[in-house]
């Protein structure tokens, strides 16, 4: 009889473990993140290579979009736009970065293109990978050639061991089966798209004279600053830019607010066993509100992204917390106000709308 209850007591406890993680998304969804968070953290911390702290980061910006997860031929594709995108970056750095006539008139010319293929549909990751690349890479090489080419080695091992990592994060905790969707194949439309490339050109406009004076004056200490604005730019209107700067704002502060917790409780037990506990801790509580509907839920991934960044900037010896938390907060606010002055000035002065005719000329507005 003891033997039967075992049993039983046993197919119970499988039953509410089946239950809890393969019939309810949202459960699904927050052990995935924290699990693959924490996990991504362990092997970064653990090793500790170049960069090695942008696997939890992007691996927290991937799980905490509510996609279905990737295939395997996605997971090559994306890893192809990482080495693709860098190898841009290397060809700006490297040869036409010398001569400067040549150099910004090319970059104008790729950041429009880059633009124009967000606007018109292309892989995200495709663009945000372009973007780092063309921008940083060569504010990275005003310093030094090798730190460029240490930079990209870093953020392409980083970059495609946080794919990999997504992927097994979604095959250990899959969607519940009746509510998996298999991903929906990508299309990207054909032809000439007017908004598309009106969008792109405003936001080429916006970022290139603030990329042109920071690689010129080489100011690679302020590289946040052209980050921010970049990503800011991604969508060239008012609203959605100062949206955008502000939401980051409250996120940074949020996040910041965490990391000073977290780091302030690390402190106490410096010891990496101790650090994983907490993470997982910490990832499961942002989890939880991540993947809620909460009015505050679209702050919390970004929160949670400042604050893996800080915590790995600030536990290296002499590194000082409280200074790198006020400067990104100052870094984002001056991005933020660029960006919308930047637009208000297009608004103002951007020329009447031409309608496009089926034939792909334009005439103009009576």
């Amino acid at each position: 009889m003891s033997t039967d209850n075992t049993a039983a007591i046993t197919a119970r406890r499988k039953g509410l473990w089946s239950a809890a993680w393969t019939r309810d998304l949202r459960t699904a969804r927050i052990v995935r993140f924290a699990t693959g968070v924490t996990f991504a953290a362990a092997v970064a911390f653990a090793i500790e290579w170049p960069l090695s702290f942008l696997v939890p980061v992007l691996t927290a910006v991937f799980l905490a979009m509510p996609l279905p997860g990737p295939t395997p031929q996605q997971v090559l594709s994306n890893i192809f736009y990482v080495l693709g995108a860098f190898a841009l970056g290397l060809v700006f750095t490297l040869l036409l970065l010398p001569f400067p006539l040549i150099y910004v008139p090319l970059l104008g010319l790729s950041l429009f293109h880059i633009y124009y293929l967000l606007n018109r549909g292309g892989p995200f990751m495709l663009v945000l990978m372009c973007i780092l690349a063309v921008l940083i890479l060569p504010m990275m090489s005003q310093a030094h050639d090798v730190l460029a080419s240490g930079f990209t080695t870093g953020f392409v091992w980083s970059g495609s061991l946080a794919i990999a990592l997504v992927w097994l994060a979604h095959a250990v905790f899959p969607d519940p089966s009746a509510q998996r969707q298999a991903p929906a194949p990508h299309r990207f439309p054909t032809g000439y798209s007017a908004p598309a490339a009106e969008a792109a050109l405003k936001s080429t406009i916006v970022v290139l004279p603030v990329a042109t004076l920071f690689i010129a004056s080489e100011w690679s200490g302020q590289i946040l600053v052209m980050v921010f604005i970049a990503i800011f730019s991604l969508s060239p209107e008012l609203a959605k830019g100062q949206a955008a700067g502000i939401k980051s704002l409250k996120s940074t502060i949020a996040g910041g607010l965490a990391a000073l917790v977290f780091y302030h409780i690390l402190i106490v037990v410096p010891e990496y066993h101790f650090f994983i506990a907490l993470m997982l801790l910490t990832a499961l509580l942002f989890a939880v509100n991540i993947f809620s509907n909460k009015p505050t839920a679209a702050y919390y991934p970004s929160a949670f992204t400042a604050l893996l960044i800080l915590v790995s900037t600030s536990m290296g010896e002499g590194a000082d917390f409280g200074e790198k938390f006020v400067m990104r907060v100052i870094y984002i606010a001056a991005a933020t106000i660029y960006v919308v002055l930047a637009l208000i000035v297009l608004e103002r002065y951007w020329p009447a709308r031409y309608p496009v005719l089926e034939t792909g000329r334009c005439s103009k507005q009576r």
